[in-house]
């Protein structure tokens, strides 16, 4: 009935916190439903599990004041790169310190709080005003000594924290015994630390120790010993003091281990070989710059049969010989990339074509000995193929796509990035053979045109992203197929066509209007009648680009934005013909508008004052 409460008045407390319980973990959402009264506040703050904080400023005692508010968290994201708040929420002496001074541009972000390390705040412990660079300010061992009193804790992430030492790890070592995830990104944590962790939390699953530059095999070693028998996933990057010694020690103890990503030049084949042997159940291994050769490598084909996912970066010491390990032993493998492994060739992609039958996901980048031929094997026998890039392969022709397109019907995404030798045959098999093809990159393929793109529109009717970027030989008849046969196409980037034009992009225009995303820059035929036909026919569209269009004007904005409310993003630089008071009609007709680039000189003092609401980032002079 009008004028009463008829949940607050009836329901229990423990029913709220379950229906809290089944909310999605987003901020947004947990914010709206502590705005409802102060009794759902207060439960809310209850039943919160997760805190995303920036650590520049003076993050300590903010810490200290979050875990008061918030006292069941279970995860905690502390983290250099975040923006700063001041939210209001967290009681006046918060909102007295943390202040931005009145010329800062950046929308205010309330609830998870932090700001990039560079800005700086005024800040008043005794009433007086001073002047800090939060670049001097992090989060120190005392803000970790205050958020190990969150004992419930099981996840944590210390991204960047370039001042926290062993000490404060280990105070949270020793109380929050029931850490399952620790991030120590870019953290200078020693030994001493990562050796408590060891031996206190024995439930540790996930371990991220990339750029942690102050450790050693000790300290590692230690880990391994004291959480071998729940480690799950590791990962290691420029660390340079961790050798074979700590793999060794891994392969050891921690028998459970199912994801490995190394990024060292300190480990050889001794550590691989070592968790190869061990790590009976490893199902995905990230590999590196790593001085590592065929031996080590065929170890993993040899015991390793669970491995499902394997990535291997600027190898420059393995052959065929690995590859061929890989596909006699790892039948499960359904991801494989290659990137910049130059003395493979065709037959080591062969080998795991014929005996990776379940691979969905490969890419090639930069592997300069594979072509036609192994790429045939993949659409002869992995007929689970979903998704396929090819990365400055100039080897690779069309027959070997034609193959994908006859064997491979399940494939949704295919990016070709610099691939010289595949032109139209090839993409129009693709089209005619995988009709389910949700996403195509292409990007300056020279021999790629028309043809191939009229084929794509006319059989690929659940195409939602397209992206066509500098090839030049495509023009408004792909794009008017497209428009008539991909109704769901939801992203469209031809950045560097020059051939399309207004006929093109009104097609589109009509025939998809659920388009959000569009990139139409360096367009030079594109006027304003294209821009009027977008507005028209795509409502939905929150992201625009349009720098170096030189004949569209300030008619065209006019016409895009009286439609185009939802527009959040718009790039015209380079627009000659759209003066400041394009610009200003931009800013004034979006509401949700948060980020447009333009020349620094159109924009007005009238636009400039309102910018501090709507426009998060105004470019120099270009």
């Amino acid at each position: 009935m009008r004028g009463q409460d008829l949940i607050n008045a009836v329901l229990p407390d423990e029913l709220i916190l379950e229906i809290f319980n089944r909310l999605d973990d987003s901020k947004s959402t947990r914010d709206s439903s502590s705005l409802v009264c102060k009794r759902w506040s207060n439960l809310e703050r209850l039943n919160r599990r997760s805190l995303r904080i920036g650590v520049s400023g003076s993050p300590d005692s903010l810490v200290k004041l979050l875990l008061q508010k918030f006292v069941n968290v279970r995860s905690v994201c502390l983290d250099v790169r975040l923006p700063i708040t001041a939210p209001s929420q967290f009681g006046p002496s918060v909102g007295r310190r943390f202040r931005r001074r009145p010329s800062s541009q950046k929308k205010r972000r309330y609830g998870n709080v932090a700001a990039g390390s560079s800005a700086k705040f005024h800040v008043s412990p005794s009433g007086s005003s001073e002047e800090i660079d939060l670049e001097q300010n992090s989060l120190s061992d005392a803000g970790l000594a205050a958020l190990s009193e969150a004992t419930k804790l099981e996840k944590l992430s210390l991204v960047w924290c370039s001042n926290v030492t062993s000490m404060g790890l280990k105070s949270i070592a020793e109380k929050c015994g029931s850490l399952k995830s620790l991030d120590l990104q870019g953290c200078y944590i020693g030994d001493l630390g990562l050796a408590a962790v060891g031996q206190c939390c024995k439930h540790l699953e996930d371990l991220n120790l990339q750029f942690c530059e102050g450790l050693t095999d000790t300290g590692l070693v230690e880990l391994a010993i004291g959480c071998g028998k729940s480690l799950r996933i590791l990962g290691i990057a420029a660390c340079a003091k961790i050798t074979d010694i700590s793999l060794e020690a891994v392969g050891s103890h921690c028998i459970s281990l199912h994801t490995l990503s190394l990024d060292s030049e300190s480990i050889m084949n001794k550590g691989i070989l070592s968790v190869a042997q061990g790590c009976r159940m490893l199902k995905v291994l990230k590999l590196q710059s790593i001085n590592v050769t065929d031996e080590a490598l065929q170890a993993v084909g040899k015991f390793c049969s669970s491995l499902e996912l394997l990535a291997l970066y600027r190898f420059q010491r393995f052959t065929d010989r690995s590859l061929c390990a890989i596909g006699n032993g790892c039948k499960k493998l359904r991801c494989l990339t290659l990137n910049d492994c130059y003395f493979l060739s065709d037959e080591g992609l062969q080998a795991i074509g014929a005996g990776c039958a379940e691979l969905s996901h490969l890419e090639v980048n930069g592997c300069h000995n594979i072509g036609t031929f192994g790429l045939e094997s993949i659409g002869k026998f992995c007929r689970k193929l979903s998704e396929l890039a090819l990365w400055y392969c100039q080897r690779i022709g069309n027959n070997a796509l034609s193959e994908i397109g006859r064997g491979c019907k399940f494939l949704q995404a295919l990016h070709l990035v610099d691939c010289a030798n595949i032109g139209d045959d090839a993409i129009y098999d693709i089209a005619q053979g995988c009709r389910d093809l949700k996403k195509l990159h292409i990007r300056r393929c020279y021999e790629v045109g028309d043809k191939a793109i009229i084929a794509v529109g006319e059989n690929c009717k659940h195409l939602t992203d397209l992206s066509l970027r500098f090839c030049d030989r495509i023009g408004d008849d792909a794009l008017i197929a497209v428009g008539q046969g991909c109704p769901s196409l939801r992203h469209l980037n031809v950045s560097g066509c020059h051939q399309i034009g207004d006929a093109g992009l009104t097609a589109i225009a009509r025939g998809c209007p659920q388009l959000v995303h569009l990139d139409v820059s360096v367009l030079q035929h594109l006027t304003d009648i294209a821009l009027a036909e977008v507005g028209e026919g795509c409502p939905l569209l929150n992201e625009i680009i349009l720098s170096h269009c030189r004949q569209i004007t300030d008619v065209g904005i006019t016409h895009l934005v009286n439609k185009c409310t939802r527009l959040e993003a718009c790039h015209m630089v380079y627009c000659p013909s759209v003066t400041s008071a394009g610009v200003a009609t931009m800013v004034s007709s979006c509401a949700n508008l948060k980020k447009l680039l333009v020349e620094k000189w159109k924009i007005s003092q009238r636009t400039r004052r309102r910018a501090g609401s709507i426009i998060s980032y105004v470019s120099i002079d270009l």
